[in-house]
């Protein structure tokens, strides 16, 4: 696979992921830092709880589509520069993680995002559609269930491979599937101090006042 390739695809996917949208937002249309309110995230559910429901809607669907854009747009560059269908997979399979990793450690708010929650979202949507949206199943019934919102986010991160694998696909490289893994992992990695308070009992209830 030409160096080239993979950096062009890199490069051009973290720069999608990088964009802060939920801070961006929230800036313009509010004057204050999202980085101050709440969990001090930068995705939709705290820009949610800051009290923007439209804006945190909003965030989310722009989180979502980033993810999406980044894979696709890497998908057709692999294309334009004529890489063989095999390597536009693994192409296709870094630019979803670097724009994770672009969402996670943004380089405009000091390599500090948000968790990736929806991001993962829009690059699920880009590599495994029908997984990505079996997975979304299992977070609405969750959070229906529970009104855990990082809850939800968990359990449908580790619903994903496993939707993936077991539904029906084309044949896949070892890389592009590894990343069907690593990828849910850095989200559920992500949610690590969401699962301490998931077991104390102290996490936060999506629609309850949260106590000082």
């Amino acid at each position: 696979m030409p160096l080239t390739i993979d950096a062009v695809a890199a490069v051009a996917a973290y720069l999608f992921g990088s964009v802060p949208f939920g801070y961006l937002l929230v800036r313009i249309f509010k004057k204050e830092d999202i980085r101050e309110k709440g969990s001090g995230n930068i995705g939709a559910t705290n820009v949610i709880r800051s009290g923007s429901k439209g804006l945190g809607a909003v965030t989310f669907l722009l989180d979502v589509l980033k993810g999406y854009f980044a894979v696709i747009v890497c998908g057709w560059i692999a294309a334009r520069m004529e890489a063989s269908p095999q390597d536009r997979m693994n192409i296709v399979a870094l630019a979803a993680l670097c724009a994770i990793l672009g969402h996670i450690y943004t380089i405009w708010l000091g390599f500090k995002g948000g968790k990736g929650v929806a991001t993962a979202f829009g690059v699920f949507l880009a590599l495994a559609p029908w997984a990505a949206l079996a997975a979304l199943g299992v977070f609405i019934g969750i959070f229906a269930f529970s009104r855990y919102v990082s809850l939800g986010s968990i359990l449908a991160a580790i619903a994903f491979p496993i939707f993936a694998i077991v539904m029906p696909h084309p044949s896949r490289t070892a890389w592009f599937t590894a990343v069907l893994f690593l990828v849910p992992l850095i989200v559920i990695a992500k949610h690590h101090q969401n699962i301490a308070r998931l077991i104390s009992g102290t996490e936060y209830r999506f629609g309850k006042a949260r106590t000082a």
